[in-house]
């Protein structure tokens, strides 16, 4: 049976007619943003002349013959680019103007600042009740730590995850891409969802208002440990580094191979029975010692030192072919070759191409996200700077003489 979001029945995303407002850079922002654009939003990215967001100089790599980062092209897809000065007013009351029609804003300045610049919440919700306005910051906006620096790898190191990352005895190692950043995008985005709904909600009387919203890497790495965090809430002992191995379930980690690694998922006493099947070993399937997962992890050592060899004498694929015929959950390890050439990365859309203007074709990740209906789509590439500064400020009522005085002004 075809599942009905193969096929969505209409072209449109479910936050076709919303917009944001855009005035973050770097990762945590440009990435909610982007989730908010591939749902169908209008997002206006806001940009420093000349320079733009920090990361469209964070090469090599670059995408096709331009000088397009390719980090900055991972995170501003579905996006449309106005270079404004924000220490002029000129650029100030045109990102004001801008704010007063959208229903989003988006920024991730030093906390404090959009209030130095009277473009804080009460500011703009002054002229616009009904704006959802989401700040987004290292430590959020209270605490001792609410003024200090943050990036992804310290708030890692801080968070805690840092702590349980790597392998036993080993240096800390942090998770190779920028879960600070990535995590409390998905948690911004998922408030702002909520607050548009509740806005729409309201009371009844179609006059709903928007409110604030704010969401630090910091908290959001906190909330991340989950069970981690829990076990060391339950019993007082923090967790260590465990390498590819599980606290709680055995055997479920990378096991080396002949010829590379293996990774194994026994998260069942069902696929238990398998994975001993697979491995024709039906002694250990019948050891008192590995008898419940329970078991198997008081047991870890000695389970391991049975298992290590089963896998170190043969080849990967043999490996993947015996606890697959078992249907037993493995896989190798795979690199982003790997990745983007899998016949299911392809059947999901996971692979996208969008033209760009100086790069040619550029193909992007997709998004996870299937609607029945509204679905997500790539319909804009990520912008050249300032490549539609004219066009959203002539939107907002600027003249041919407005537009002139911004450039005399340098606020364009």
């Amino acid at each position: 049976m075809v599942a009905e979001a193969r096929d969505p029945e209409e072209e449109e995303g479910p936050l076709s007619g919303v917009t944001v407002v855009d005035a973050s850079q770097v990762l945590v922002g440009p990435f909610c943003t982007m989730q908010l654009g591939d749902l169908g939003a209008d997002v206006i990215k806001v940009e420093r002349p000349g320079v733009g967001d920090q990361t469209r100089g964070w090469h090599p790599p670059t995408v096709g013959e331009s000088d397009e980062s390719a980090y900055y092209v991972s995170v501003n897809r579905n996006k449309r680019s106005v270079a404004l000065n924000l220490q002029t007013e000129g650029g100030r009351e045109a990102l004001r103007t801008m704010a007063r029609e959208a229903d989003v804003f988006v920024e991730n300045f030093r906390v404090g600042k959009t209030e130095e610049w009277g473009l804080g919440y009460e500011d703009l919700r002054a002229e616009n009740p009904g704006l959802v306005y989401c700040a987004l910051s290292g430590y959020g906006e209270w605490g001792p730590d609410r003024d200090r620096p943050a990036y992804d790898l310290v708030m890692q190191a801080e968070g805690g995850m840092m702590s349980i990352t790597g392998v036993e005895g080993g240096a800390p190692v942090r998770v190779g891409v920028a879960i600070a950043d990535i995590g409390a995008a998905m948690y911004a985005t998922q408030a702002v969802l909520a607050a548009l709904l509740e806005r729409e909600l309201g009371d009844g009387d179609g006059n709903g208002r928007g409110q604030k919203v704010d969401v630090s890497l910091f908290d959001g790495q906190v909330a991340w440990m989950s069970y981690m965090a829990q076990a060391y809430l339950a019993t007082g002992d923090p967790p260590g580094r465990m390498g590819s191995r599980h606290p709680t379930i055995a055997p479920y980690q990378a096991f080396e191979t002949a010829d590379g690694y293996a990774v194994v998922a026994v998260a069942s006493e069902a696929i238990w029975e398998r994975f001993c099947a697979a491995l024709d070993r039906p002694d250990l399937a019948a050891d008192d010692r590995f008898a419940t997962n329970t078991d198997r992890v008081e047991h870890r050592e000695a389970l391991e030192a049975e298992l290590d060899p089963e896998f170190a004498t043969r080849e990967t694929g043999t490996v993947l072919d015996l606890l697959s015929s078992h249907d037993v959950p493995a896989s190798d390890v795979r690199d982003m070759s790997d990745v983007f050439s899998n016949p299911q990365v392809r059947a999901r859309g996971m692979l996208r191409e969008v033209e760009h203007p100086t790069a040619g074709t550029v193909r992007l990740p997709g998004s996870p996200m299937f609607l029945s209906r509204t679905p997500t789509t790539v319909r804009r590439h990520p912008p050249l700077l300032g490549e539609h500064t004219e066009e959203v400020l002539r939107e907002h009522g600027y003249d041919d003489g407005a537009l002139a005085a911004l450039r005399a002004d340098d606020a364009i």
